[in-house]
């Protein structure tokens, strides 16, 4: 029999017990055996639980489940929507309906958070203080004040008490990911690194000092653009439980006939929402990941007003380049090359049934042929893509995932806004720049210069390491037997090779360099050793390259 380890879980046995007995309300049973929980749990009166609806489907059935079991399991869902790769379809477009909208909290438990956070009565700090709140949520409800200064700011507080919740439900998370990853399911899945990638980022959405520096960065990547607009954080009276900002006013970005009766242009409002997004994506490599209309308003002169920066994503440059690369071989009809990035990125095994995949997506990509751009729809893609990611265990990475729930969203409010929205005709001049920055000397050299890093500590490391890997084949510790004599040779050959190799870096950073220095020559035009320069890196690197190839040949001979 499966055992949980008891000395940890004691204390969450009322937890689990509840657990337990919404997963069999829902006859959500086959989950508890996929995770071992009936031969662990064995309470006779949850056995006698029947489904209320049995009627309803089961995707149906594990939304309403979780959300009866409360916010850490409503994120969980939110979170599971966005990842094709671990669910299947059906459960995916389910979990994207769950909802987060709960009652408030009483009054004298969110002040009493307040003044304990801020170590003050609230008519010390507030001039104003709404007791009633604008948004309520599972994590947090927001209200409205008004500061000493007269500024008009918006309060983000924090639950009672939700902390300690969250915290139980990670650690039965984490105790019932440990559990099944010695079950079928824990074979097919890593139970543990998603269940720890899922505390990570609830987490951070808890702490609101991340999320003031998240806005923060959000206006200093924006800054000298006009059609985004994002609030002022007041540090002064935020903690990580506590978060004041300034309250901005506007029009839902989805209330069409509210901007229709301000008389706003439509068409420029969804043309700056898809810049907001494809530069966060494309430029920075950070993006707000929770853009639903609530968290957008339209301003004056079609300027968008920004809320909520507590879920954003993160795209490294290398992510950045993965993700166009896909692109260029999606528009190709390139359903190999597809698969072949997909295997660079790790996203699929090397074991993987190459054939199948490619028919896949070769199918996919071929409902697109001859579609121009302005007419392919992201969510209609995503859609598509689930059931070939879900079939074949695709891995993307997570961020991967959230851009493309992200681009949706995005793209449906562009839709709403103005129905001949196409986001390709506004991502081209980006994707462009981006291409050109990927093949720019630049970037080469940026790249030369990390490869001659890596080669250095290579050399460093292989003095230190040699006498070692020398002892041991003597032993024969690595399989095969050679003579001291053999090894000798060997070494001098390796070490040739070495210096060869060490060579040939270093005229492919000469030749960069002189790319560089080409690219610059407006800039050190005025200066007379400048083109002494460039010759000198010219007519050097072309003896280092004559005479490599000459050792090449020769070596060929012998």
């Amino acid at each position: 029999m499966t055992m949980i380890p008891w000395v940890r879980t004691y204390r969450h046995l009322g937890r689990y017990r509840e657990i337990i007995g919404i997963l069999l309300k829902y006859g959500i049973d086959n989950l508890m055996e996929q995770l071992g929980l009936r031969d662990v749990f064995s309470f006779p009166r949850f056995r006698r639980v029947k489904a209320p609806e049995l009627r309803l489907s089961a995707p149906e059935r594990v939304r309403m489940a979780l959300e009866e079991l409360g916010p850490t399991f409503i994120k969980l869902g939110q979170i599971m929507s966005t990842r094709p790769d671990l669910i299947p379809p059906a459960y995916i477009r389910e979990l994207a309906k769950l909802q987060d909208t709960v009652p408030p909290s009483p009054w004298e438990a969110i002040q009493e958070v307040v003044e304990g956070e801020l170590g003050a009565s609230l008519e010390k700090i507030f001039a104003k203080f709404n007791p009633e709140p604008i948004a309520a949520a599972s994590l947090a409800q927001v209200h409205e004040a008004t500061l000493y200064s007269g500024d008009e700011v918006v309060v983000k507080i924090q639950r009672p008490n939700i902390e300690k919740i969250i915290e139980e439900d990670l650690d039965i998370l984490a105790e019932l990911a440990q559990l099944a990853s010695r079950t079928s399911l824990g074979e097919i899945y890593d139970l543990e690194e998603i269940v720890d990638e899922f505390a990570f980022t609830l987490r951070n959405e808890l702490n609101y000092i991340r999320e003031g520096r998240n806005a923060d960065r959000f206006r200093e990547n924006f800054a000298g653009e006009k059609f985004l607009y994002i609030p002022r954080i007041y540090w002064d009276y935020t903690t990580p439980r506590v978060l004041v900002l300034e309250r901005i006013s506007g029009i839902k970005i989805d209330d069409i006939e509210a901007i229709d009766a301000a008389g706003l242009d439509r068409h420029l409002i969804a043309l700056n929402a898809a810049r907001i997004i494809i530069k966060e994506v494309l430029e920075d490599g950070f993006f707000h990941a929770d853009p639903h209309p609530g968290n957008f308003f339209v301003m004056d002169e079609g300027a968008i007003g920004a809320m909520d920066f507590g879920m954003v994503g993160h795209l490294t440059r290398q992510d950045r380049e993965n993700l166009i690369r896909l692109y260029i071989f999606s528009v190709r009809m390139d359903a190999e090359g597809i698969v072949d990035q997909l295997l660079t990125i790790g996203a699929a095994r090397y074991g993987i049934d190459r054939k199948a995949l490619a028919r896949d997506i070769s199918r996919l990509l071929s409902k697109y042929y001859n579609v121009p751009l302005k007419y392919i729809r992201a969510r209609e893609v995503m859609e598509e893509i689930t059931p070939v990611v879900f079939r074949h265990k695709l891995r993307l990475p997570s961020q991967y995932w959230l851009l493309g729930k992200t681009l949706a969203m995005m793209e449906g409010i562009g839709l709403k806004l103005d129905p001949d929205f196409d986001i390709f005709a506004v991502s081209a001049p980006y994707v462009r720049r981006f291409m050109w920055q990927m093949v720019s000397p630049r970037t080469w050299g940026d790249r030369a210069l990390k490869g001659l890093l890596e080669f250095g500590d290579l050399l460093t490391l292989l003095p230190r390491h040699l006498p070692t890997l020398v002892e041991q084949v003597e032993r024969g510790q690595l399989g095969f037997n050679i003579s001291l004599k053999e090894m000798g040779e060997l070494v001098r050959s390796f070490q040739f090779g070495t210096n060869r190799l060490a060579l040939s870096v270093l005229l492919a950073a000469f030749i960069i360099a002189s790319a560089l220095l080409i690219a610059a020559w407006p800039s050190i035009g005025q200066f007379n050793w400048g083109i002494w320069l460039l010759v000198a890196a010219f007519v050097l690197s072309a003896i280092l390259g004559f005479w490599l190839l000459v050792s090449i040949l020769l070596s060929l001979r012998h």
